[in-house]
């Protein structure tokens, strides 16, 4: 019965032992393929940013090295803003005695001359002011030549100094008198020196003060009008210009006569040329402020309020860029090689920025400072990237 126990025990401890003996194994088993396939990846990984050429397939691939460099290099800023046109140039036409509206032919967006006729007005009060002239006028010509009488018989002490000094202010006082009511018709734009009692008219001539457009029209035929409402609104497009948006950051970036193109949303492939006249002193609470420009040429399809966009070139002397070639662009992204030892070359992806004149911008291109750089033959590195990685 002992001996039958024993060798139950002895069995039991053998098969303990195989287990924990097949459970080692597998665990090594398991250990060992991970490695393997770690040493894999990290085989893959290298090769697919790595390439090695000899001399002869180096010189086969056209390559050549160069080096980052600084250069000037214009970059485009985009803003946007409105068209404006400064107090002095827009016009306001009133009627300072105010008036009926008998004519006018004004439409808004209509081109006008300077001098020429704008609208008629009729009213009483015109007549009674020509009149009121006439009749001070006439009086004043006989206040001067009995003032001159009264002055010779003062001198010859045939007349009082009281009668005398009475004629001088008299004469003074129609001397105002005339020259007020002058005043006041130069202002309803009756020339004084042309009245006569045969040309009092009841009516009187609104003259444009300006070369330019009419905005808008606010009376209609017959309309009596207040001095202080306004009748039209005329525009000199002499010194419209373009008001832009610009923020702190690039205030720096913009100068006096700098050039800008400024084109709408229904037209961007329509380019108005412009000038920055002014840059504004004042941030608002967005940080920013306004830069005015000065069209070159004019167009009258531009009017007050529009909104623009207006692209303007930067110069940037302070970029790191590569020649064009440099650059190799693969699944949206953008690489440049570096050259090591032995025939080696690196891939690196890069950010870039302007470009002009052959030359690309690399933003934060200061790392790149004394590595050689492939300039030429990027692409049959890449090519030959790609076939080894395939491989």
């Amino acid at each position: 019965m002992k001996n039958k126990i024993s060798q139950t025990h002895t069995f039991n401890n053998m098969l303990t032992s195989i287990k924990s003996l097949f459970f080692i194994s597998a665990f090594w088993i398991v250990v060992s393929c991970g490695s393997k396939e770690e040493v894999a990846d990290a085989t893959t990984a290298v090769a697919e940013n790595t390439v090695a050429l000899s001399a002869a397939q180096s010189k086969n691939a056209a390559i050549s090295l160069g080096k980052i460099e600084q250069r000037s290099i214009s970059s485009v800023l985009k803003v946007n803003g409105r068209i404006d046109v400064p107090p002095q140039n827009m016009i306001s036409v009133s009627v300072p005695m105010g008036g009926y509206l008998k004519s006018t032919k004004l439409l808004p967006g209509m081109h006008i001359n300077k001098g020429e006729v704008i609208a008629i007005m009729e009213d009483q009060q015109y007549i009674q002011l020509q009149q009121d002239y006439l009749t001070a006028k006439a009086r004043l010509n006989f206040t001067a030549n009995e003032y001159q009488r009264q002055k010779e018989l003062n001198q010859s002490k045939a007349s009082s100094d009281k009668v005398f000094q009475q004629t001088e202010v008299d004469y003074t006082t129609e001397k105002i008198n005339v020259k007020s009511l002058a005043e006041r018709l130069e202002l309803i734009g009756i020339n004084p020196d042309k009245m006569a009692e045969n040309t009092i008219s009841k009516s009187i001539n609104l003259v444009s003060p300006i070369d330019g457009y009419v905005s808008k029209v606010n009376v209609n035929i017959g309309k009596f009008t207040q001095p202080s409402e306004v009748l039209f609104e005329l525009i000199n497009p002499a010194d419209i210009h373009l008001a832009l948006t610009i923020f702190e950051r690039d205030l720096e970036k913009l100068s006096i006569g700098q050039k800008l193109f400024a084109y709408t949303n229904n037209q961007p492939e329509k380019k108005h040329e412009c000038e920055i006249i002014l840059i504004g002193q004042n941030l608002s609470e967005e940080r920013s402020t306004e830069v005015h420009s000065h069209f070159e040429n004019y167009d009258k399809s531009l009017v007050p309020g529009m909104y623009m966009n207006a692209e303007i070139e930067i110069k940037n002397n302070k970029a790191y860029a590569l020649p064009e070639e440099a650059i190799v662009r693969f699944e949206n992204k953008q690489y440049i090689f570096l050259a090591g030892d032995e025939g080696t070359y690196s891939i690196q992806e890069v950010k870039t920025g302007s470009s002009e004149n052959g030359f690309v911008e690399i933003i934060s291109g200061e790392s790149l400072i004394g590595k050689k750089v492939v300039i030429k033959g990027t692409y049959n590195l890449l090519m030959t990237m790609k076939n080894k990685v395939e491989e």
